[in-house]
């Protein structure tokens, strides 16, 4: 079996990141917009893309511990927002069917007419039962596993 050296792996990971967030751009853009858990996930993918160039371009081994982090928790989010989307739990009530609770009538009007079109509790598009969190979960913790690889790796 081959062994790539740790900047493969960077590159690999780097690649992977920007893969997932351009595809999110590309729901995006075919009229899937992204509701707020969405855009949470979307930052730590940024962060290990930027991570990634740098560590290539300054030859910082040690910057892919920060992209492994990037990467899982953007992983992570994508785990809480699939439970939101099944409801397993709640999510946070500026995005989900539970906005309102509590206030009066006039915070409740401010608040709908406010609120954002798109609800993180509902699924926007799924395939074979694996909603879009559900993958950026699957892929990114994967991610997370190569950026940990590339960080163990000799120099």
């Amino acid at each position: 079996m081959q062994r790539f050296d740790w900047k493969t792996l960077v590159l690999v990971a780097t690649l992977g990141s920007a893969a997932l967030l351009g595809g999110a751009f590309i729901f995006q853009a075919f009229g899937i917009p992204p509701c707020k858990m969405c855009y949470w996930q979307r930052y730590p993918h940024a962060l290990a893309i930027a991570v990634g160039v740098l560590a290539l371009a300054l030859k910082r081994k040690w910057l892919a511990w920060i992209g492994a982090l990037s990467a899982l928790t953007t992983g992570l989010i994508g785990v809480f927002h699939s439970g939101v989307e099944r409801g397993l739990w709640e999510g946070p009530s500026s995005c989900t069917g539970t906005a309102g609770a509590g206030l009066s009538t006039a915070d409740l009007m401010d608040q709908i007419m406010n609120a954002p079109l798109i609800r993180c509790d509902e699924i926007a598009w799924q395939m074979a039962g694996l909603t879009m969190p559900n993958l950026n979960a699957i892929f990114s913790i994967g991610l997370a596993v190569i950026w940990v690889v590339a960080a163990r790796r000799p120099a």
